[in-house]
């Protein structure tokens, strides 16, 4: 694989970005390359109840915090023709989206689900205690992203809005400017720049925003206590909570991209397969055996 023509690509403002790989507490996701998608893990809720699906061309998943609770999750897949799919626990009608149409991308955070539609305006269902969901009046969005009590979303001109929970200052990205991708975890939230260096703020008590020293990165992913950045040249780095193992990438290569889930974390290499590290209590890393799993795609703005 060509990494360099990789970290160009991804260092141009991604629009619209269809995520092939997704990682939840105790389940993990993958959309193959003929459009099917499947799932490993924990299926209390229906959430791996997914090998009926058909013609998808993005996958989500509902990532939380290390909790007791925290396996009430669900999972989205977002299809050719824009509509999408949802299963999972509902309890807060997060997987009500089957009016949804014209979604050109898609996010699941705990209790909601998130969409962008083509002309860069934002929905949102779900839980919205602390006004997670408030998204309706997002304009010339091209990514977003959804964390445990947050919402981010990347405009067209690389600026950052964010909804919900402070506590922390996970929110506190007014000053982040030039960001190509954005990922949020339990209480932290993590921007690329387009020259290949990553932002962190929010709770920083494991270290997982101690990315300040990170370069050639093309693409980020935040778990509950945990960042992983995925550099040019396929390997990848990660910083944070490593209880479970979660962040020893160290000797991963070839790889094109990465998912970090509440305690674990997923790579797909160049070859449609995927590898893991970390929490496998629900069987959510059992991975080994997948094949055909789509690579990446991104379009993006001229």
């Amino acid at each position: 694989m060509d990494y360099t023509s990789q970290a160009e690509a991804a260092f141009e403002l991604k629009r619209w970005p269809k995520h092939t790989l997704a990682a939840s507490r105790r389940h993990s996701v993958a959309l193959q390359s003929d459009g099917t998608v499947t799932a490993a893990g924990d299926n209390h809720y229906g959430q791996c109840d997914v090998s009926g699906w058909r013609d998808m061309v993005a996958v989500a998943a509902g990532n939380v915090h290390m909790a007791a609770n925290t396996g009430n999750a669900h999972t989205i897949g977002l299809r050719s023709d824009g509509t999408v799919a949802a299963v999972g626990w509902d309890k807060h009608d997060q997987c009500d989206v089957s009016g949804w149409s014209d979604i050109v991308t898609v996010a699941a955070g705990w209790r909601r689900t998130v969409g962008i539609q083509s002309y860069g305006t934002v929905v949102a269902a779900g839980r919205n205690n602390e006004g997670q969901c408030n998204v309706s009046g997002w304009l010339n969005m091209v990514a977003v992203a959804a964390g445990d009590w947050h919402t981010v979303g990347l405009q067209s001109d690389g600026t950052v809005m964010i909804v919900g929970n402070n506590r922390y200052g996970q929110c506190n990205v007014s000053g982040w400017r030039n960001i190509v991708e954005a990922s949020a975890g339990y209480l932290h939230t993590v921007g690329l720049q387009s020259n290949g260096t990553v932002a962190a703020v929010g709770l920083n008590k494991h270290g997982q925003c101690d990315v300040g020293g990170w370069s050639g990165i093309v693409a980020v992913s935040a778990g509950s206590y945990h960042t992983i950045g995925l550099k040019s040249d396929g390997t990848v780095i990660a910083a944070g909570r490593n209880e479970h193992g979660q962040c020893n990438v160290s000797g991963w290569h070839d790889i094109v991209a990465v998912a970090a889930g509440c305690a674990h974390t997923l790579g797909l290499k160049s070859d449609g397969t995927v590898v893991a590290v970390g929490d496998n209590e629900y069987g959510q890393c059992n991975v080994s055996k997948w094949r055909g799993i789509q690579l990446p795609g991104r379009s993006f703005f001229i």
